[in-house]
């Protein structure tokens, strides 16, 4: 029997967690038949806070994830977890598996664990990031946990999904604070150094507090982002970490933040689908129509520059959609 979007959309709603992930392969799989159900789904997210974990490759982001969902979990706090990965380059999908890392947590019905391939995306964010956020969220998860691929400056995209971004580092990691002084120190809304037993793990708090310390702007109201020093292997630090992200959403909601940062990961989400329903329309037309085909032809000669070829496409597409019919 085949699922309707809304047998998928009813079962999400009542807790199926093969609807849900169901609804998640579809989303990667760029199934046009999801759409109908994002749609429907709108209306029941946003009552999740959403975490985003970067940093250092290496810097134990994935053990931080597994403690603080335990901590959720005795709370009674149901907790998604959305780990974008490298993409394979043969298959498109995630390098590395779900439960590979996180095996203790996959038997419990109430955490809901998926691998995504970042696909090339920026800030290794593949697209579907934000509806994979969006269908958790609708399935009742209180917190959900996006940890992100940790390649330097570029990770500064999280912010644009995350309510309280969490930026991991680790001790003698120079060149991980030398990148969070190139940029990722401006998203941080809390750091932690993992892996606080290894020499040097001083220093890396120090200096991560003076750079905080020394940051220019702001007011005495605005939040003073707290530094954390973790052992995530032993559970050191997580509690600390769990209430700085609570302190967090409550300034958020507070100081009203809290419905800016919707505003901003609305328009971010909508320049998204945007961006995506442009290119591959101008993509239609470089193949398959002979004005798009000739455009390359004389750029390949040098006749023409990709500039001035981007805006005769785009008046292409204004054209054609003015000329439809019923318009």
């Amino acid at each position: 029997m085949t699922e309707t979007a809304s047998d998928l959309y009813e079962g999400l709603l009542n807790g199926d967690r093969r609807a849900a992930a169901r609804l998640i392969s579809m989303v990667e799989n760029q199934d046009r038949s999801v759409r109908q159900v994002l749609r429907m789904l709108h209306q029941h997210a946003g009552r999740a806070h959403v975490v985003g974990l970067t940093g250092s490759p290496g810097a134990g982001k994935s053990t931080l994830a597994c403690g603080l969902t335990k901590r959720y979990r005795d709370a009674g706090l149901a907790v998604g977890i959305i780990c974008v990965d490298p993409t394979s380059p043969f298959t498109g999908g995630a390098l590395l598996g779900d439960r590979v890392r996180m095996q203790e947590l996959s038997g419990d019905p109430d955490v809901f664990i998926r691998s995504m391939g970042s696909r090339g995306a920026l800030g290794g964010l593949s697209m579907a990031t934000n509806d994979v956020i969006n269908i958790l969220d609708a399935f009742g998860k209180d917190f959900i946990i996006v940890e992100t691929v940790g390649a330097g400056q570029v990770e500064v995209e999280i912010v644009k999904y995350a309510h309280t971004c969490v930026v991991v580092t680790m001790p003698g990691a120079g060149d991980e604070i030398q990148a969070i002084k190139a940029g990722i120190l401006e998203i941080g809304d809390i750091f932690v150094v993992n892996k606080a037993d290894r020499d040097g793990a001083h220093r890396t708090l120090a200096d991560l507090e003076m750079m905080i310390e020394t940051k220019p702007g702001g007011d005495d109201s605005a939040w003073r982002p707290p530094v954390i020093a973790t052992k995530a292997l032993d559970g050191e630090g997580i509690e600390e970490l769990e209430d700085a992200i609570a302190q967090h959403a409550d300034y958020l909601r507070e100081s009203g933040l809290l419905g800016l940062k919707t505003e901003q990961r609305m328009k971010a989400e909508l320049l998204e689908i945007l961006n995506l329903k442009v290119s591959q329309a101008a993509a239609r037309v470089l193949d398959e129509d002979e004005e798009g085909r000739e455009l390359v032809r004389r750029m390949t000669a040098r006749e023409l520059d990709p500039h001035s070829a981007a805006e005769e496409v785009m008046e292409h597409l204004l054209k054609r959609e003015v000329e439809k019919p019923g318009t």
